[in-house]
């Protein structure tokens, strides 16, 4: 993903192309990822027994990360005195992809920032989840899955995916 993000990025600048352009002309791409989500439920169906029993502090977690995702983000821009359009753009970047475009968009923001933010915030996730959690010694699969499922949603899920199935799973859940 990092990569792709920085052979098409400069690609579309030197060009000229707006990112609406080329998100239109990726349409195919966006619309798979409907499929590639709904994918996920084959390792949650394998975990259900553990999610089942996991559901309260999960949904206690949600709250929890999902509230410091988006006010950390959107207060450390306010500080900053970012323009409102910025400052709504940011939210939703800890959410998937189709998702935070559409909030963007209907709060006023700037799908284009929103969508590099989401790429941003995934890539990070993924690249930071594994040193930073075995920094902490959390060595619990279905907290690491599911904090990275909440903080860095598609990318840091394939990351947990490739780290730990029942990861994997909890950071499937984290993301949808």
């Amino acid at each position: 993903m990092l990569i792709a993000v920085l052979l098409i990025a400069p690609l579309l600048s030197l060009s000229q192309t707006p990112y609406a352009t080329y998100f239109d002309g990726a349409q195919f791409i966006h619309f798979l990822l409907g499929p590639a989500t709904v994918a996920l439920a084959v390792p949650l169906h394998a975990n259900l027994a553990t999610i089942r029993k996991s559901a309260l502090p999960l949904l206690a977690a949600l709250f929890a990360g999902s509230l410091a995702a988006a006010g950390s983000a959107i207060l450390i821009a306010m500080a900053f005195g970012l323009p409102e359009q910025v400052i709504v753009s940011i939210g939703p970047k800890s959410t998937t992809a189709p998702v935070a475009l559409g909030v963007s968009e209907a709060l006023g923001g700037s799908p284009t920032l929103t969508a590099v933010l989401v790429i941003l915030t995934g890539i990070t996730g993924a690249v930071v989840v594994t040193p930073l959690m075995n920094l902490l010694r959390i060595r619990d699969w279905r907290a690491r899955g599911f904090a990275v499922g909440v903080a860095a949603h598609g990318i840091g899920t394939a990351r947990a995916f490739q780290v730990n199935e029942t990861a994997g799973a909890f950071a499937g859940i984290g993301l949808v």
